[in-house]
């Protein structure tokens, strides 16, 4: 389904459409569900008959024969609630699967922008908790209020067949009941939407404090992170708080009603008795069916509940399938083939979210194969300027265009695929060091992958490792050491072996002599390819044909090393600050 499909239809019709692939196990579970109605319907009926009929003409023999066949009934309804249990929850599992895969892949093709406003543990919640409600939803939900309503209406039904005055007296107090449901339900759906929004808060706190452990550890601020932690935890304490009241009130009112209800029925029933309208066999048939309405009516309730929950980890399910990447491809875009690796910025104006403005009119021309390193004071803007080339943000005015052609006339994957980036920031997955390094090229072959550790001089640490290329790394790399990150990620590099090169800070996290190592592959890769360097250690750009400096969002000045040092400007400055700080 495409994003059209969610935001031309409402979220009921949305949830059912995932049943479709899974109809099967649908209908087996509605089918069962069906037949353990009949059968609950069933049982007073034939106590009727047996009082009635069976025992006062001395039919004992068809009389243990019906009891046999009841009691056959039962061991086929235990059978059919086994089915119901397991199947459908499978069938509600692979109903979720479906879900979460379809927002997953939704939350992959959201722009930057969005992952800047929103926090990772929010997120999390979204394809978690929210979901595991949906599929309670999905399974119960139906098979629920199946069974709840077939059995309501046949005991109704049967009811006025064997007295309609007695039956009149449900049919007044059973609307009262559901009304009184329905209203509390509204008051329950609004506060567990907030209840909703703690949750994912909470599960944001605890992801931020546990992926920020070691420096909290580092400060010592353990302690500060309890107390933000147990802020947020009160603030999700009260609004459940909140919310069992309002079950509290739900659940009491129902439990008045179904009690009035058997009160009803005896009292009633009891003054049919004096006037020798009702025999006593109906009324305890009557009273067989109000215990065997009085299960259907609490799964319709709990139903209420399921569907209140369930329907607003749906609503915000929709909410995000609804929400549109901030970039998108243009209808008619093309896909970036045979790059020789031209880049052009032209006039180029951005800002986040339209505030303070961090480029200002920039204009730089990149030659295929040509190397040009971008320096500045730190804020100046040299980091987004590189995030605009591969498209991660528009620009507001101006284009950026690659071999002649605007980045948003391309398909912003043929346009990554080309560009290969090691960042200041470094991030490996929660997996081995190979898995890690063939992300650069997931088909590559492990002939291919070491290779690439050698060119990233990383193949000795490796090997000096327990597990070599099997070696977890631990969540985010934590279990090697900076400069070997850093190695890691600009393997992956050397394996995509990409058309432009742009690093940003690739080898900050390098001791001296790893780093000339791996300055000189970098040199060796950047032949031939189109490079943009960002350097704060004007030591690692001597290769730079030549140099841009940015400050404020504007480029101050450019040049070789040579032209730059003789103007005596901010190039000059920086220089010799390092210079003296060597």
């Amino acid at each position: 389904m495409d994003r059209k499909y969610y935001k031309n239809h409402g979220p009921m019709r949305i949830f059912v459409s995932y049943f479709r692939p899974h109809w099967k196990l649908f209908l087996l579970d509605i089918l069962c569900a069906v037949i353990v109605g009949v059968i609950d319907l069933a049982f007073p009926l034939v106590s009727r008959s047996a009082m009635n009929d069976m025992l006062p003409q001395n039919l004992y023999g068809t009389f243990f024969l019906v009891m046999g066949v009841m009691a056959a009934a039962y061991a086929l309804r235990a059978l059919l609630y086994y089915i119901i249990c397991y199947w459908g929850h499978t069938f509600g599992i692979r109903v979720e699967a479906d879900i979460r895969r379809d927002l997953f892949s939704h939350m992959q093709r959201l722009s930057y922008d969005f992952y800047d406003k929103n926090r990772t543990g929010q997120l999390m919640s979204r394809l978690t908790s929210d979901l595991f409600e949906v599929t309670e939803l999905a399974h119960h939900g139906p098979e629920d209020l199946l069974i709840s309503l077939l059995t309501i209406v046949g005991a109704l039904v049967v009811m006025f067949l064997i007295q309609w005055r007695l039956a009149l007296v449900v049919s007044i107090i059973l609307p009262i009941l559901l009304l009184v449901v329905i209203l509390r339900r509204k008051k329950m759906a609004a506060v567990s939407k907030a209840v909703k929004s703690k949750t994912a808060a909470i599960n944001a706190e605890i992801e931020s404090s546990l992926s920020g452990i070691r420096t909290a550890k580092a400060f010592a601020n353990e302690a500060v992170e309890c107390a933000k932690f147990n802020e947020a935890n009160e603030r999700f304490k009260h609004s459940k708080s909140a919310f069992h009241k309002e079950m509290g009130v739900f659940f009491g009112s129902l439990e008045f009603f179904m009690s009035v209800l058997s009160v009803a029925v005896i009292t009633v029933g009891g003054y049919l008795v004096m006037k020798n309208r009702l025999d006593y066999v109906d009324l305890i048939t009557f009273m067989l069916y109000i215990t065997t309405f009085t299960s259907p009516v609490r799964k319709l309730v709990n139903f209420s509940e399921m569907f209140v929950s369930g329907f607003a980890g749906l609503g915000r399910f929709v909410d995000l399938m609804r929400t549109d990447p901030a970039l998108a491809d243009a209808p008619d875009a093309s896909t970036l083939s045979h790059v020789r690796g031209e880049i052009a910025l032209e006039h180029v104006r951005f800002s986040y979210d339209h505030d303070v403005e961090v480029l200002d009119d920039i204009s730089v021309s990149v030659k295929p194969g040509e190397t040009v390193a971008i320096v500045g004071p730190s804020g100046g803007g040299k980091s987004t300027l590189c995030r605009l080339v591969p498209r991660f943000y528009d620009v507001e005015e101006g284009a950026i265009r690659i071999d002649g052609t605007d980045v948003r006339d391309i398909t912003q994957e043929s346009l990554r695929r080309a560009i290969g980036i090691v960042q200041q920031d470094v991030f490996l997955f929660a997996d081995t060091i190979g898995n890690n390094i063939r992300y650069g090229k997931p088909e590559a072959t492990m002939d291919e992958v070491i290779k690439a550790a050698k060119q990233a001089e990383i193949y000795n640490d490796i090997m000096q490792m327990p597990e070599g290329f099997d070696t977890f790394v631990g969540e985010r790399g934590t279990l090697l050491s900076g400069g070997q990150k850093q190695r890691v990620s600009i393997a992956r590099i050397f394996l995509k072996n990409p058309p432009i090169l742009i690093l940003d800070e690739a080898t900050s996290a390098l001791d001296s002599v790893t780093e000339q190592k791996i300055q000189n592959a970098l040199d060796k890769l950047a032949v031939g390819r189109t490079t943009l360097i960002i350097a704060h250690r004007l030591s690692t750009i001597r290769s730079a044909s030549r140099i841009v400096v940015i400050a404020d969002g504007k480029i101050s000045e450019q040049g070789s090393h040579e032209d730059l040092m003789k103007k005596a400007g901010i190039y000059a400055q920086l220089q010799n600050i390092q210079n003296l700080s060597a």
